[in-house]
C-alpha cells in the first residue's frame, strides 16, 4: 500500500534537532503508549506536542471505562502515569512546539519541522495528533470565547459555580462534562440538536434523574448572546419552530471533533472528514508514517483503543526499523 515521495534535500543549516529512530507527534493516550514501547524496546524516540502533554484525555475529570480502575481515574492524573512511564525508559518530551511540516526524503528518514524552527529526522514518525472540539459557527460564539463560551468543562467548570449553565451537545462528551459542571452549576440545561442522544445509558441515567439538570431534544442553537460575558443561549425547537431563550452564564459547546491532520494532508490518504486512513499496522501510504489514536479514521474515539493504536504502531514500527 506504500508509495514515496521524496521531499526536497535539506540544507546542513535545517538539520538542527537530531536523528531519532521513532518521533511522535502528540503526547496524548496513544503517541505515549507508542513511546512506552518504543523506548523500552531501545528505540531512541521523541515525542513532539503542541501543548502540554496528556491530549484530551487528560481534561475529563473521571474516567470510568479504562479497564483497571473499577473506582474510575482522574484524566490527568492517569495520563500523567503514561507519561512518566514513557520518560522512563528514556522517551524524550518537547512540548509547546506544534508540528507544521512532514517532509519524507527516502526510506528510514522522515523530517519533522515545528513551529519554533527546529528540524527532528526520525527513521519513523508518527502522527498522534488527536482531535480539537468543532465550533458551532453561531454568533457570539467567538465574541463570547473565554468570557462565558467553553469547550473544556474541567478546565472552566469551577468558574460558574452557583450560575446558569447551557451545554450544547448530549453525546459522551457533552454529558460526562456537564456531569463536572452540575458539581458547581446552580442549574445546567443541555441542549441536544437531535430526537435522541447517542450517549451511554449509564450518563443519560445519570442527567436524567439529577435535580439540577434539564435535557432537551431537537434543538438548534441560533445565537448565544451576551453583553460584557454571555447571558443567554437562542434555540429554535425543530418540531414546534418555537424560538426560546435559554439564560446563561456560561456555555459548553460539544457539538464533535475535527481531527488535527492538516499538515500531513498532502501526504496521506484521508476520509471526507480529514481522518488519516491506514491499514491494521496502523501505517499510512508513506513508507515509515504511522497514524494512530483520535486522529485515525475508524477510530471510535475511545481511550483503550488509542492505546491499542499505540502498541500496534509500536509493534510495526520494529519491524520496520529490523528491515531498513
Amino acid at each position: 500500500m506504500f508509495d514515496f515521495t521524496l521531499g526536497s534535500e535539506p540544507t546542513k543549516t535545517e538539520i538542527s534537532g537530531g536523528m531519532y529512530d521513532v518521533v511522535i507527534i502528540g503526547a496524548g493516550a496513544a503517541g505515549l503508549t507508542t513511546a512506552i514501547y518504543t523506548a523500552r524496546d531501545g528505540q531512541k524516540t521523541l515525542i513532539l506536542e503542541r501543548e502540554g502533554a496528556g491530549g484530551l484525555a487528560a481534561t475529563t475529570e473521571m474516567i470510568e471505562n479504562y479497564p483497571g480502575f473499577p473506582e474510575g481515574v482522574n484524566g490527568a492524573e492517569l495520563l500523567d502515569r503514561f507519561r512518566r512511564q514513557a520518560e522512563r525508559f528514556g522517551a524524550e518530551i518537547i512540548e509547546f512546539d506544534e508540528v507544521v511540516k512532514v517532509n519524507p526524503l527516502k526510506a528510514g528518514e522522515i523530517e519533522v519541522h515545528t513551529e519554533g524552527g527546529q528540524v527532528y529526522t526520525g527513521k519513523t514518525v508518527v502522527v498522534a495528533t488527536g482531535s480539537r472540539p468543532k465550533p458551532l459557527n453561531v454568533p457570539g460564539e467567538k465574541e463570547f470565547y473565554g468570557r462565558g463560551v467553553s469547550y473544556c468543562a474541567t478546565c472552566d467548570g469551577p468558574f460558574f459555580k452557583d450560575k446558569n449553565v447551557v451545554i450544547i451537545g448530549a453525546g459522551n462528551s457533552g454529558l460526562q462534562e456537564g456531569l463536572q459542571v452540575l458539581e458547581y452549576a446552580k442549574h445546567v440545561t443541555f441542549l441536544e440538536f437531535l430526537p435522541y442522544t447517542r450517549a451511554e445509558h449509564i450518563l443519560q441515567e445519570r442527567i436524567k434523574s439529577h435535580p439540577k439538570s434539564k435535557l432537551l431534544f431537537n434543538q438548534q442553537v441560533t445565537a448565544i448572546q451576551g453583553d460584557k460575558t454571555v447571558t443567554g443561549v437562542v434555540a429554535v425547537d425543530r418540531e414546534t419552530k418555537a424560538e426560546h431563550l435559554y439564560p446563561a452564564d456560561g456555555v459548553f459547546i460539544y457539538v464533535g471533533y475535527s481531527p488535527y491532520s492538516a499538515f500531513v494532508a498532502d501526504l496521506v490518504e484521508t476520509n471526507k472528514w480529514g481522518y488519516i486512513v491506514t491499514d491494521e499496522k496502523m501505517r499510512t501510504k508513506v513508507a515509515g508514517l504511522y497514524a494512530i489514536g483520535d486522529v485515525r479514521a475508524d477510530n471510535p474515539a475511545q481511550l483503550s483503543v488509542s492505546v491499542g493504536d499505540g502498541a500496534k504502531a509500536a509493534l510495526a514500527i520494529r519491524d520496520f526499523i529490523l528491515e531498513l
